[in-house]
This record gives structure tokens, C-alpha cells and sequence, in this order.
């Protein structure tokens, strides 16, 4: 109980004092609230445009969850592919790396082109950013296996499928749930991304139009959702790590004391 005060009493603390200084900093200069509302006004924006707020959370949740799921399963079975096969090592390895040079600005403009306005262009740009730490830490965990492991497998006769589904899948897991939790961060990035170059809903379409219509207020709610969901996810993945590998928490508690 000590530790957990202490790991959030600070935190929480710096919020408090930031949010009483930009509440006494707006007030005292008088500046407008469509030029930087306060937190007190984001408050209201949240209550009278709640309605609004979740339906286009809704689509922003949706495009996020169906982007990271594309990027998870490509990610797996690339990174399994690229581990089986040098052929295919050198063939698709460059390949990823050198994707991630291409710029999504100049990218999502034409998914737009080719997609239209609807949920796949922002799913396919959520997918984009989340496939390549998921695809990178898979094929590095599965390098990481126990090669002893795998010769005495091996020796004593067991099948390619026994060696990976008893060395390498385990040894592959802390791996990939690393890159899950940096992926799911990024999917909300790339889907709010695929929004602001053209969408008819979500967090990022509302964004833009209410930036129009000089809500600001709005604009700051969205945001904070947004935080909130990264967060959110990011936790969510971190809970599922510590279910299916509980062994985990008990080594890094033995490295940190």
C-alpha cells in the first residue's frame, strides 16, 4: 500500500499544482477562452458535449482496436516467417525497415484516394504505425530462445512444431507483449492521424471542426480523451502481460530489489 502512495501521490500531485496554475495563469490574464479555455471550462465542454464526445470516442476506439488487431496478427506472422527463413529474412526485413522511412503524411493522403472517407483508410494507417515494433520484438524474442534448450529438443527427437511451441513461443512472449504495449500507444496516434487528413467522424474529425468553430474547449476534452485511452490501453495491455506471464513480475521484482 506504501509503495503504490508513493508511486502515485507524486504524480498526482504535479497534475494538481499544473492545473491550478493554468487555472489562476488564464484568469489572471484575462485570456479568452477561445484562445486557451481553462480547465474549468474543458470541465463544462465535457458535460454538455458528452453526447457528442463518446459517439466520436466510439469511432476512434473502433479504428484503434481494429488497426492494432491487423497490425498484432501481420506482425506475428511475419516475425515467425522471418525467424524460420533466412531466404525470407533477407527478402522481407529490409523491406520493413526502410517502410518505416515513408513518411504517413505522404501516405495517408492517398490511402484516402484509394479507400474514400470510411473506417479502412484510418485502420490501415493505425495498422502501419503498430506493425513494425510488434513484427521487431517478435522475430527478436524468438532469436532469443534458448539454443541449449532447443539442441537437447532436438536430440531426444522433437519436432520442429514441439521446439517452437515449447521454446520459442515462451521465449518470444515478454518480447512481443513489449512491442504490443508500444504498439497500442501508436495505433491511437495513427488513427487520429487518419482523421485529420479526412474523415466524417471520430476524435480527430471532431478536432478539426471544432477547432474551426473556435471551441477550443472541445478541442481540449478531445485531446484529454484521447490521453486517456492511450493510457488506457496501454495499461490493458500491461494487465494482460502480468496475467499470461506471471512469472514476470517475479523476476523484475528480483532485479529491482
Amino acid at each position: 500500500m506504501r509503495t503504490f502512495v508513493f508511486r502515485w501521490l507524486g504524480p498526482i500531485a504535479i497534475l494538481v499544482l499544473l492545473v491550478a496554475v493554468w487555472e489562476i495563469a488564464v484568469r489572471v490574464n484575462d485570456i479568452p477562452k477561445w484562445q486557451l479555455p481553462t480547465p474549468t471550462d474543458i470541465a463544462t465542454a465535457f458535460r454538455e458535449d458528452h453526447a457528442l464526445l463518446w459517439e466520436h470516442t466510439r469511432v476512434t476506439l473502433r479504428e484503434v482496436l481494429l488497426g492494432f488487431a491487423c497490425a498484432l496478427v501481420a506482425g506475428v506472422v511475419v516475425g515467425i516467417a522471418i525467424d524460420a527463413s533466412r531466404v525470407l529474412e533477407r527478402a522481407i526485413y529490409p523491406l520493413i525497415i526502410a517502410s518505416q522511412t515513408i513518411p504517413m503524411v505522404a501516405l495517408a493522403p492517398l490511402l484516402l484516394i484509394w479507400f474514400g472517407y470510411g473506417l479502412a483508410p484510418k485502420v490501415i494507417v493505425a495498422a502501419l504505425v503498430c506493425f513494425f515494433p510488434i513484427a521487431v520484438n517478435t522475430v527478436d524474442g524468438l532469436r532469443d530462445a534458448d539454443r541449449e534448450m532447443l539442441a537437447m529438443l532436438r536430440s531426444m527427437g522433437a519436432s520442429g512444431w514441439q521446439r517452437f511451441r515449447l521454446v520459442k513461443i515462451p521465449a518470444a512472449l515478454p518480447s512481443l507483449f513489449t512491442g504490443a504495449r508500444i504498439a497500442i500507444a501508436f495505433a491511437v496516434i495513427g488513427a487520429v492521424f487518419g482523421e485529420l487528413v479526412g474523415a466524417s467522424a471520430g476524435l480527430g474529425y471532431l478536432m478539426e471542426r471544432s477547432a474551426a468553430q473556435f471551441q477550443t474547449a472541445r478541442v481540449f476534452a478531445a485531446i484529454l480523451i484521447l490521453s486517456l485511452m492511450g493510457v488506457g490501453l496501454f495499461a490493458l495491455v500491461a494487465t494482460i502481460e502480468r496475467i499470461a506471464l506471471p512469472w514476470r513480475r517475479f523476476i523484475t521484482d528480483a532485479d529491482r530489489s
